[in-house]
């Protein structure tokens, strides 16, 4: 059985599900089965509500202040999970909450998701992967048409509804990309990080 808790260097992860509306070149997921203590990261079939709050009882959290919802694949594809399961943490644990995410999450479910994240989410980094749009579907893959937009304008909702959001690139992207990501960010004024491929 794949793990729905799972740490990294001095974080906890939450892994709710491997549906994913998007299939991106760099994935780690298509690297290695797991990250971190897990594993494996690959669920023989997405775990239930049940399951991810038994999880979340269970683990014990001492020394750590957040939940970190990120795993091998997009949480906001388990929505109503997501939900459930962070307002549990925040509850039942006292934790922090923060959503690791692909910006699809409003495309995916048919709605503006962000004021019902904004009830359980504090913070939230969301994957530009690339500076302009048809950088983005050929790194992304996404499976929703105008993905690049909808990233964008979740990104902003978020920033308007939560507060505490950003961007992340992955550091392997050539310099000129990297410079038009911080120029994108400079121009929505959101923060970007620029991590380290794992």
């Amino acid at each position: 059985m794949a793990d729905i808790i799972y740490t990294y260097k001095d974080s906890v992860y939450a892994n709710i599900t491997n549906k994913c509306n998007c299939r991106c070149t760099f994935c780690i997921r298509f690297v290695k089965d797991g990250v971190g203590d897990a594993t494996t990261l690959w669920h023989q079939v997405n775990p239930t509500l049940r399951e991810v709050l038994d999880a979340i009882k269970n683990f014990d959290f001492s020394g750590y202040k957040e939940l970190v919802f990120c795993g091998y694949g997009e949480p906001t594809c388990q929505f109503d999970i997501l939900l459930e399961a962070a307002a549990y943490a925040k509850k039942e644990k006292g934790l922090k909450i923060r959503l690791n995410t692909n910006g699809q999450g409003s495309v995916e479910n048919g709605r503006d998701i962000v004021p019902e994240l904004a009830g359980v989410i504090d913070s939230v980094s969301v994957s530009l992967n690339a500076p302009s749009k048809k950088e983005y579907e050929e790194v992304t893959r996404p499976q929703h048409d105008n993905a690049f937009e909808s990233m964008i304008e979740f990104t902003k909702r978020c920033r308007e509804e939560i507060g505490d959001v950003r961007w992340s690139i992955v550091d392997v992207l050539p310099q000129e990309e990297k410079d038009r990501c911080i120029a994108l960010s400079n121009k929505y004024d959101i923060p970007l990080r620029i991590r380290k491929k794992t």
